[in-house]
């Protein structure tokens, strides 16, 4: 459809970029802290086990937030139809600021034995219910708000504020574990990160609790279209689309938290390179995706999501095994080559995912319905990544076989989408006209 779906003035759009982007870089930069200082939580929870056995536990833990995911996404995905999308992003940045700030509050298994791990398996459950409606919901939020034929431009910006979360995890840990003890790391060097959480949900919510609701949702209030059970209504018509988004959300998840979490303790763990050359060469690598996320969102613009998804798709298939066999040899160019091969697939995936969340549902179910297919991927494709391939790597001690599970995820998802993803540029996403169709699929 070529249809104009409603959009905002310019000055809304900026707004809207802003809370949209400080609530996902807060969920973000959270996440990706506990992935840096995994080995630490490993013997601060489980100091009983050996050094693999309590990074697997502490990956174990960081991987158990994403089966919450999906529970997340109904609840808030629900609500985001029901109430609106600002609610649910105010929701969600909240929650996820509170969770994150009891666990640098938490004691350790030396204070309080066994509890100590429980606890913080209750809060990272917590983090996975909050986070569950943070991804989708900003795309929604964003994109409503942006003109059709910049989406992809403006929906660079979830992805690329997901990886500057990231890298600004990594110089947090760097400079703390730069300046830290060992014994110190131990006994509270690990709780400073947590900490900056405070101030970052206070900063986002204040921002989201700023701006106006988007004038799609407006627009379904205004026509009477808001559905009082959206997780029914989109169950009974919206089974492609999620079907669709559990694929192209499986390839884009998974690589990016094999970039953002499980690089980093690959190359300290399987390559021995030192803790911080490991953090800085992950830094540089998510930057250069940071950088090319704007220009895949115009890529997407002109050439179409299809396309330029599909292409991203292929890439991991075709060069997941090469990157890790150039980074598995350690040296400082050959270990940012394999990233490289890496994040130019990676960005074409992740923005084109977040623009067909939005366009390929009406409006009246998109929250529910792209957040159920997208919380399913992580929660059991993309969230268990990390835990998959590091216990690949240990079990075969080779240094490119972690790879295989990445490129088999993207393997079996493209195949499926080469055959199913429609083309979803220029499609009206306002509330006046649903996609015909979607209609036509879903009947």
């Amino acid at each position: 459809m070529t249809a104009q779906s409603p959009a905002g003035t310019g000055r809304t759009r900026r707004q809207a970029a802003v809370a949209a982007g400080i609530g996902n870089f807060m969920e973000w930069f959270d996440f990706a802290v506990y992935g840096f200082f995994a080995p630490t939580m490993g013997k601060v929870f489980f100091p009983n086990s050996s050094a693999t056995v309590g990074l697997l536990s502490s990956l174990a833990v960081f991987g158990v937030a994403f089966f919450f995911r999906p529970i997340g996404g109904l609840v808030l995905g629900s609500l985001g139809d029901r109430r609106g999308r600002r609610f649910t992003l105010s929701v969600s940045v909240l929650m996820m600021g509170v969770t994150t700030t009891l666990i640098a509050l938490l004691p350790s298994y030396a204070a309080v034995g066994a509890l100590a791990p429980v606890l913080l398996v209750i809060l990272r459950c917590l983090q996975g219910l909050s986070a569950g409606g943070e991804w989708t919901g900003s795309s929604a939020f964003l994109l409503e708000m942006v003109p059709d034929n910049r989406r992809g431009l403006f929906g660079s910006v979830i992805s690329a504020t997901a990886a500057l979360a990231t890298v600004a995890g990594s110089f947090v840990a760097l400079l703390i574990q730069s300046v830290v003890s060992d014994d110190a790391m131990l006994a509270w060097g690990w709780r400073i990160p947590f900490l900056i959480a405070a101030p970052l949900a206070l900063i986002g919510l204040y921002v989201r609790l700023k701006i106006d609701e988007t004038p799609v949702f407006t627009e379904l209030q205004r026509l009477g279209q808001v559905s009082d059970k959206p997780l029914r209504a989109a169950g009974n018509r919206d089974l492609k689309p999620i079907l669709l988004t559990l694929a192209i959300a499986s390839v884009q998840g998974l690589g990016f938290y094999y970039l953002a979490t499980y690089v980093v303790n690959y190359l300290t763990e399987t390559v021995d390179l030192s803790r911080t050359s490991s953090l800085a060469l992950s830094a540089v690598g998510l930057s250069v995706y940071m950088v090319l996320c704007p220009v895949a969102g115009m890529l997407a613009d002109r050439y179409g999501r299809r396309r330029v998804n599909l292409v991203g798709s292929v890439g991991y298939v075709v060069l997941g095994l090469p990157a890790f066999v150039l980074m598995g040899q350690g040296g400082v160019a050959t270990v940012l080559l394999g990233m490289l091969l890496l994040v130019v697939p990676q960005a074409l995936v992740s923005v084109t995912t977040v623009v067909m969340l939005v366009e390929l549902f009406p409006a009246a179910t998109r929250s529910s319905g792209s957040a159920t297919g997208f919380n399913i991927a992580l929660a059991f494709v993309a969230g268990p990544g990390p835990f998959i391939a590091t216990a690949i790597a240990n079990a075969t001690g080779s240094s490119v076989w972690p790879a295989s599970y990445m490129v088999a995820v993207a393997l079996v998802a493209t195949a499926f989408l080469l055959k199913h993803l429609p083309e979803t540029a220029g499609r009206n996403i306002g509330a006046e006209a649903p996609d015909p169709q979607l209609v036509r699929e879903a009947s």
